[in-house]
């Protein structure tokens, strides 16, 4: 790809500096990391505020309500929202990340049509209801089951790990309609909608005190068979899809942060003394390093994404592996760096170290990351 920018792309980087010193003044306060009401409320309020100005989904095809930007226009509005320390997608990152792009790709027109607004617009919520207490690294071993009954599938079965399953409209939802095929084939991919009787959230606490996961309990629960999205047993194909977004585009911001914070990282250490440490500032001239190819590497796969109609391809699991690990990289020398401030459990840079515990396991283990890369890129056998 082009690493320069051409005129027309520096006076969108320019128009969005602009827009986003005028609106960010204008937010209300961020609402309390407990009260997931008000964050989802505020979070759809600022997706609102992307959509009335032109830049919700602007990677989007725009005959899926985006704006058909180009990869560069998308990189640059992710680079000067984070920079200018802007909300992040919230409560909605399954339905703008995964859940959205995935309908855009694989769905009817009508489930375009229904679907896709209401998320660009800032008005309703999707959670995953992928992994099961026995189906998380070996995803397709899911046991949830929906049996065909007429125009509805009624479904039984537990998810866990459900994000942002309190405050949802709308579940991306796996199911096992065929309990006779080989696993990886029986399986269909539906949009539950989460006020249907039968579902009952219980959310989960994490290391770091926050409850953005819940168990999900689904008791004949029915969903239209309308809102399956893709063919009947169809739905690992179609899962695969959403993997491809969640690992591929899906953290691109997350990686434009970790270098702000490496950056703030460097500022404490000249002020409390540590930079004198020749060791450390290898180490974080190396974490710079790390970063830097990450955004080379996420340049790369945003624009293959493109090239291929929009999905994500291998090089999301390359990146997906490696940004883990240095994420916890990045943490572990803060904590270093910050002594004894880094045991305050209220600072958020511990709870970003708690968090990043989790991005070795979240959206694929590396384990499963590694066999990616080496069957699907290297050409090496499958292991037994």
């Amino acid at each position: 790809m082009d690493l320069t920018y051409t005129e027309e792309e520096r006076e969108f980087r320019a128009r969005l500096r602009e827009w986003l010193a005028k609106s960010l003044p204008e937010l209300p306060p961020r609402p309390s990391p407990d009260d997931w009401p008000g964050r989802r409320a505020y979070d759809l309020g600022w997706q609102r505020r992307l959509y009335d100005a032109g830049y919700a989904g602007l990677h989007w095809p725009a005959d899926a309500g985006g704006r058909g930007a180009t990869p560069t226009q998308h990189l640059i509005f992710l680079e000067e929202t984070e920079r200018a320390g802007a909300p992040y997608v919230g409560a909605n990152f399954v339905g703008l990340l995964h859940a959205g792009p995935t309908i855009a790709a694989e769905g009817t027109a009508e489930q375009r049509a229904r679907w896709l607004p209401p998320v660009l617009r800032g008005e309703e919520v999707w959670c995953q209801g992928f992994s099961e207490p026995g189906a998380g690294s070996d995803l397709a071993a899911l046991r949830t089951r929906a049996v065909r009954d007429g125009d509805d599938y009624v479904v039984t079965g537990s998810k866990i790990w459900t994000s942002h399953a309190e405050v949802a409209d709308w579940c991306e939802l796996l199911v096992r309609t065929d309990p006779d095929a080989p696993k990886h084939r029986g399986i269909s991919w539906l949009a539950m909608p989460m006020d249907v009787p039968g579902v009952t959230v219980r959310p989960l606490r994490t290391l770091a005190g926050s409850a953005e996961f819940a168990e999900m309990f689904l008791d004949e629960v029915r969903v239209p068979v309308s809102h399956r999205v893709g063919a009947e047993n169809d739905g690992w194909r179609v899962t695969m899809v959403t993997l491809s977004f969640e690992r591929g585009t899906a953290f691109v911001g997350e990686v434009v942060a970790c270098r702000r914070t490496l950056d703030e990282l460097a500022r404490r250490a000249r002020e409390n003394g540590s930079w004198d440490d020749p060791v450390l500032r290898r180490r974080l001239g190396r974490l710079a390093a790390e970063f830097a190819a990450l955004w080379r590497l996420t340049q790369w796969n945003v624009s293959e994404a493109e090239a291929s109609g929009g999905v994500p391809g291998t090089g999301g699991s390359v990146f997906k592996l490696r940004y883990s690990h240095a994420r916890q990289e990045l943490y572990d020398a803060a904590a270093d760096v910050l002594g004894a401030d880094g045991l305050v459990l209220d600072e958020e840079w511990v709870l970003d170290r708690l968090s990043s515990l989790s991005y070795t396991i979240a959206a694929g283990t590396s384990q499963i990351q590694r066999n990616i890369v080496a069957e699907r890129i290297l050409g090496l056998p499958k292991g037994r």
